[in-house]
């Protein structure tokens, strides 16, 4: 598969204090195989300083690759995605987080199970490899776990980090699945839907991890978290289309 361009989707919301510095973080990446990026910024109506500082960032950097899209209203991060998604133009695409949790230096170990020609879809885990991660809290890590317990029993996968946000598709695959979640239930859903395609090749790699603490912007909560199992039974048991 020849892969000239990687779109980057990147749901904000109120996200001012952290997306000129997550920017910074993309454009200084030099991909594998003189890949070139397209940076696509979704941001969810967010009440702070958030879209003032990505016009900014776009102004000063107008040779960069960078195309902004704004919700009128909040919608939520799944709701950003899906805009994300249809607008994307890369053979490939991943998802980025706003904040500083995930690091984009890592984008060529996702990238690379794709051009050595084995995957279709790699994921990032959170909880395999030797990277740095930052230790948080045990309850939040335990959800996370059993929401990926459950939904492999559903998908009869055997991710280890089904929640994670780095996840890498073919930028086609993707855009013809008809998603409907609009908040935290496109990780289930998502999933679920892509392990139902013929003959899906589906990957993950280590990564790290830089979480952050509520105080410090961190939005998932215990409701995303019965919205989660939720859909990992309506996606999987039901096989909702």
């Amino acid at each position: 598969m020849k892969i000239n361009k990687l779109s980057i989707i990147i749901p904000a919301f109120n996200e001012a204090d952290t997306i000129h510095l997550i920017l910074n973080k993309i454009l200084s990446v030099t991909l594998t195989n003189n890949i070139k990026k397209e940076v696509i910024i979704v941001d969810d109506a967010s009440t702070d300083k958030t879209e003032d500082k990505i016009k900014k960032y776009i102004e000063d950097n107008p040779k960069q690759n960078i195309k902004y899209f704004f919700h009128k209203e909040n919608k939520g991060k799944g709701a950003a995605l899906k805009t994300g998604i249809s607008k994307a133009s890369g053979e490939l695409l991943i998802i980025q987080d706003a904040d500083l949790e995930y690091d984009p230096t890592e984008y060529n170990l996702l990238l690379q199970p794709v051009i050595d020609g084995f995957a279709d879809v790699v994921y990032g885990s959170r909880f395999m490899g030797s990277k740095p991660h930052r230790i948080l809290f045990f309850w939040h890590t335990i959800g996370n776990k059993f929401l990926t317990f459950l939904s492999n029993m559903f998908t009869n996968l055997n991710l280890t980090d089904m929640e994670t946000c780095y996840k890498l598709f073919k930028t086609n695959m993707v855009q013809e699945i008809k998603l409907k979640e609009n908040r935290f239930g496109f990780e289930p859903e998502i999933t679920a839907k892509i392990s139902r395609i013929p003959k899906i090749r589906i990957y993950e790699v280590g990564i790290s991890y830089y979480g952050r603490t509520f105080e410090e912007g961190k939005k998932i909560g215990w409701k995303d978290g019965v919205r989660a199992i939720y859909c990992i039974i309506k996606y999987g048991l039901f096989k909702s289309k």
